[in-house]
């Protein structure tokens, strides 16, 4: 019986060594083709979650400053791009402008009269040059007056010697000639006095083409004026530079608002991506165009398909505040981390469900 007993009991041991042998067993094949699996894995893919959804954001900035008389919009409302989110105070704008469109009637109106006293000048032109040419005809009358008195005077002195004729035929004879003379020479200062005025109406006309010249160029200047008043007054009204939802509006009415100052942003919900940030030692097969699946935290068990489209120039660090400097002396090797973008497949309804800043997990297929 005692025999019996201490088979028994030698038995049981052997039994739970024999199980723990076939656990062990157990362990080490399913360790073996898990490691196996993730070996393969790694030979084909590359995996990071460090990856997040990025978006388009615009901010909303004004081009002038000014007090806002009323806000159009809310919280995360979705807008178009063109519809209007602010109104400025436009009243300073208005008269800006009504006193620069003033300025352009007083400008055409100064041209108009520049263009009225040109013409007149022309005209005087004209006029001078016609007296020149009566002068001239008159002139040459004269001198043939001349030449017939001076040939009568000739002929009567010489019949004066011969007392053929009287004292008094020779000096009507002279005197005819005198008068022939002073005539002629009337004639010619006239002339004279009708070319210096026509020099004068040139150089009046030629300043009075100038002036024109000037006031064409003060139109384009007050037109200048007009059209910038208007552009200022249009920015009164602040617009949404593209579609999306807006975000964190917060602009009072009555608040001045600075020109080039940020009030709030428009996440475009059009267009998103994501940005993976994979090792250094990771990026040696890595291409683009190649296939990526992404799952997003919000969205367990679903998987985006999508496709690495592009590499950063830069590693993250580089973009950072205070980047590091190799050449301080004071330097700690870290692996650094290089940016990817990646897009997704748009046929995936969920994907216009995502927002920027999701967190998400990368696995990039190698093949």
């Amino acid at each position: 019986m005692a025999t019996t007993q201490q088979t028994g009991a030698e038995a049981a041991p052997k039994k739970k060594n024999r199980r723990f042998l076939i656990v062990l067993i157990i362990l080490v094949v399913v360790g073996g083709a898990f490691g196996f699996s993730k070996y393969l894995h790694a030979k084909h893919h590359e995996e990071t979650d460090e990856a997040q959804v990025q978006a388009n954001i615009n901010p909303v900035i004004p081009k002038i400053s000014g007090y806002v008389t009323e806000v159009r919009v809310k919280d995360n409302q979705k807008v178009k791009k063109g519809d209007t989110l602010l109104l400025l105070d436009d009243r300073d704008l208005k008269l800006k402008l009504e006193q620069a469109e003033a300025a352009l009637a007083t400008a055409q109106s100064n041209l108009t009269s520049a263009k009225a006293t040109s013409a007149a000048a022309q005209a005087n032109i004209g006029t001078s040059a016609a007296a020149i040419r009566a002068a001239d005809a008159q002139i040459e009358a004269a001198k043939v007056s001349v030449w017939q008195a001076t040939q009568d005077y000739n002929r009567y002195a010489n019949l004066i010697k011969d007392h053929s004729i009287t004292l008094q035929q020779f000096e009507q004879a002279q005197a005819n000639k005198e008068k022939a003379e002073k005539q002629l020479q009337v004639l010619i200062e006239q002339k004279n006095q009708a070319a210096r005025q026509t020099n004068a109406v040139s150089s009046q006309s030629s300043a009075t083409s100038t002036q024109i010249n000037v006031v064409n160029s003060t139109i384009k200047q007050r037109q200048v004026d007009v059209d910038d008043a208007k552009l200022n007054l249009s920015y009164t009204v602040v617009t949404a530079p593209a579609d999306g939802i807006t975000s964190k509006i917060n602009v009072q009415t009555g608040q001045y608002l600075q020109a080039g100052q940020a009030t709030f942003s428009i996440i475009q919900d059009n267009d998103i991506w994501v940005v993976a940030n994979f090792k250094e030692t990771q990026f040696h097969d890595l291409r683009i165009g190649q296939k990526a699946i992404i799952n997003v935290d919000a969205f367990p068990g679903h998987d985006f398909e999508a496709t690495v489209t592009s590499f950063s120039p830069a590693t993250g660090a580089q973009f950072a505040l205070l980047p590091p400097d190799n050449a301080s002396g004071n330097f700690v090797k870290v692996v650094q981390r290089l940016p990817v973008k990646i897009e997704f497949n748009k046929q995936d309804s969920l994907v216009k469900q995502l927002k920027a800043g999701m967190n998400v997990n990368v696995d990039v297929h190698l093949d």
